[in-house]
């Protein structure tokens, strides 16, 4: 994991508002919550992709996974925890980034994503690979399968303003891309089960996704999937 540079700005940086925000969302739980009953950025065309820091996101009530985890992380390393994220890297290109936290030893997270399995994990996790490992099953769609995990802590980007910057911050993306991934060894023969079982779903039940994993170490994922 890369080292820790950059430090967390003073509580004066923050708005008025932002401040609100963050007394608010004090727990990985409060700011799961949060995130949950955001509008997922789709950044639909013609509007072009986005990358925003967490006042664009807090400006905006709108986040894509990258943006959700950015946001987690500045809300809480005002509460003491690192921002540390963790890149999931699939075999369409289509990754997932999730901010992942330590309780008592064990590791959780929390993200937003179009997916249903695909939020935050309770900390329950004894590795880091375990806790990826969590989202390999949700993954499976027609198309993406976890073929790799890698974390970074946000600090090592040293004074580039990931937090509060007002335009797009794609530097994150980049060093997300540079980090060391670990490999997730799969059997091709059970991915094509559980992407068949996907899809099946998909045509029984208009096109709406599963929610028929193992949810027991989830956090509350947003109701419109519920």
């Amino acid at each position: 994991m890369a080292a820790a540079t950059g430090a967390a700005p003073a509580r004066s940086a923050f708005t008025p508002a932002e401040r609100r925000l963050i007394d608010r969302l004090r727990t990985p739980r409060a700011v799961q919550a949060f995130l949950n009953a955001l509008p997922y950025n789709t950044e639909p065309p013609p509007d072009p992709a986005t990358l925003r820091s967490f006042r664009g996101v807090a400006r905006r009530r709108t986040a894509n996974c990258l943006e959700a985890a950015i946001s987690a992380a500045v809300v809480l390393e005002q509460h003491g925890y690192p921002p540390t994220v963790m890149s999931l890297e699939s075999i369409d290109g289509l990754d997932h980034v999730i901010l992942i936290y330590q309780s008592r030893g064990r590791w959780g997270s929390v993200a937003r994503s179009r997916d249903p399995g695909l939020h935050g994990r309770k900390p329950v996790f004894r590795t880091l690979r375990a806790l990826a490992l969590s989202y390999f099953d949700p993954y499976i769609d027609k198309t993406g399968c976890v073929k790799g995990f890698g974390a970074t802590d946000l600090r090592a980007l040293g004074t580039y303003d990931w937090r509060l910057a007002d335009g797009n911050v794609w530097k994150v993306e980049r060093h997300l891309f540079e980090i060391p991934h670990q490999k997730i060894s799969y059997d091709k023969a059970r991915v094509a089960r559980l992407r068949k079982k996907y899809v099946a779903y998909l045509d029984t039940h208009g096109g709406r996704k599963p929610v028929y994993y193992d949810r027991r170490s989830w956090t509350p994922i947003p109701a419109a999937f519920d």
